[in-house]
């Protein structure tokens, strides 16, 4: 079984870049696909990105395509998410979850999470 723990999170700009990151323990990441997801006060979590075990493919949601960044360093056993341009809509809570198979955009499909780390976007 993995842990997950996510940081990176905090207050920022509108237009800010900040990097969100997940470590893995208990066992190698490189096992798991691993995705990213959100919920925002109010709404259903979302999913935001995801990438395959070795990093050949990723794919986001449309919401967030060309402004953020998935990638991960097996052999560190993390998982980033590169967030770039933010604006208040992307304010949530942030989760680093895995799964053992394919790309997945559904969370259900995730047998692990992380506990979240909240993103807020200030204007």
């Amino acid at each position: 079984q993995v842990q997950l723990v996510e940081s990176g999170g905090g207050l920022v700009q509108v237009g800010g870049s900040p990097r969100l990151s997940c470590a893995a323990s208990g066992r190698p990441l490189i096992t798991y696909t691993m995705g990213w997801f959100r919920q925002a006060p109010g709404k259903e979590r979302e999913f935001v990105a995801g990438i395959s075990w070795n990093g050949d493919s990723t794919v986001y949601a449309d919401s967030v395509k060309g402004r953020f960044t998935i990638s991960r360093a097996n052999a560190k056993n993390t998982v980033s998410l590169q967030m770039n341009s933010l604006k208040p809509e992307d304010t949530a809570v942030y989760y680093c979850a895995a799964r053992i198979g394919r790309l997945n955009t559904v969370g259900e499909e995730y047998n692990y999470w992380g506990q979240g780390t909240q993103v807020t976007v200030s204007s």
